[in-house]
């Protein structure tokens, strides 16, 4: 059985970043059956990478094929997915949570114990704050204080007046996402500049992706991490990302699944780049799929269900910053009935 559904997903805030802004979004979830094993995925579509939910829909609907493969053969059907599904990477992520799901249920232990790794051993996520009016921004930051570290999304013209506004009420760290929002390497450094002695962690994707060189410009004159984001999907990108950046963010949604973040995360490392785990607006599904691989991690950034107030799922929580494990098998989620049938559109 492969079950495909639409689901619209309330945000707590209007979402605004440097390109749009949004007060609900639209994923797909993917529920497999197989052997008396039920497993997952999640798709987030992002339309910066020209993607959407009826897109998205048309392509899992190509992976029916699952219902006939060795599960347990995963990297060579990881490479079918891959030729099957082509341009929606979030579509290729949500089969490849359902595979390693399905495999991690089979042995009854969670992913991340079958990859090895310590849930343990993970840093503090940030909570992220959108593009809003500096009063909106303030009261937002009151409401979430619990949380240790502040993502903040900037790249438009009161960038100085968001982050002053920020600094009235808190002094704790501040990761800062220009989203691409700077255009070009003067206006970054000017930006940069005013952000030294703000107690700020990062910036995520000062320029445009197409500006590689001016990134390099801007790490060579300042001595602040520069993470890329809009800049890195998959492992292909990552040879041309050493001099311009100090790390890479990586979402499931880009990569197009757990198996290709991992390739992500070992490449990166060869090459001296911090890791960073990011989301997009998501369930728990996908955020607890990425909380899988987080002790890898430098930076996390996995807060897109916590930006939802209908999420129709159960998995990793967070206490004051710190992601808090599930004990149940696979991806350790939990589907809750009550919230499923509203959801569907």
């Amino acid at each position: 059985m492969l079950e495909i559904s639409r689901v619209r997903l309330q945000l707590e805030n209007q979402w605004t970043i440097s390109r749009n802004s949004s007060y609900y979004k639209d994923n797909v979830i993917v529920k497999f059956e197989k052997d008396g094993i039920v497993a997952y995925g999640e798709a987030a579509p992002n339309n910066r990478y020209g993607e959407d939910a009826d897109k998205t829909i048309d392509e899992i609907e190509k992976a029916s094929f699952l219902l006939e493969e060795d599960l347990f053969q995963y990297i060579s059907l990881k490479k079918k997915i891959d030729k099957t599904i082509k341009k929606q990477n979030c579509a290729k992520a949500a089969i490849d949570m359902v595979v390693m799901d399905w495999i991690a249920k089979f042995y009854n232990i969670t992913l991340y114990q079958y990859f090895g790794l310590d849930s343990a051993h993970v840093p503090a996520t940030s909570f992220s704050i959108g593009i809003d009016r500096p009063e909106m921004i303030k009261e937002k930051i009151q409401q979430a204080y619990e949380y240790p570290i502040f993502k903040v999304k900037l790249g438009q013209k009161n960038d100085e007046e968001i982050i002053n506004v920020i600094r009235t009420v808190t002094q704790k760290p501040i990761r800062v996402d220009a989203n691409e929002g700077w255009k070009n390497k003067e206006t970054a450094a000017k930006k940069i500049d005013f952000l030294l002695d703000k107690n700020i962690e990062l910036i995520e994707q000062p320029l445009p992706s197409n500006m590689n060189e001016e990134t390099a410009w801007l790490k060579d004159r300042f001595d602040i991490p520069l993470i890329a984001d809009e800049s890195v999907n998959t492992t292909k990108d990552i040879p041309d990302l050493r001099e311009p950046f100090d790390g890479i963010n990586i979402k499931l949604m880009k990569s197009g699944g757990i198996l290709e973040a991992l390739k992500m995360i070992h490449l990166a490392q060869t090459f001296d780049l911090d890791i960073m785990l990011g989301c997009m607006i998501e369930t728990s599904v996908a955020i607890s799929a990425a909380a899988q691989l987080a002790s890898y991690a430098r930076w996390i950034d996995l807060d897109g269900n916590l930006l939802i107030n209908n999420d129709p799922f159960s998995g990793v929580t967070v206490e004051a910053g710190k992601l808090v494990y599930s004990e149940k098998p696979g991806l350790g989620i939990e589907e809750l009935q009550n919230n499923v049938n509203r959801l569907h559109i």
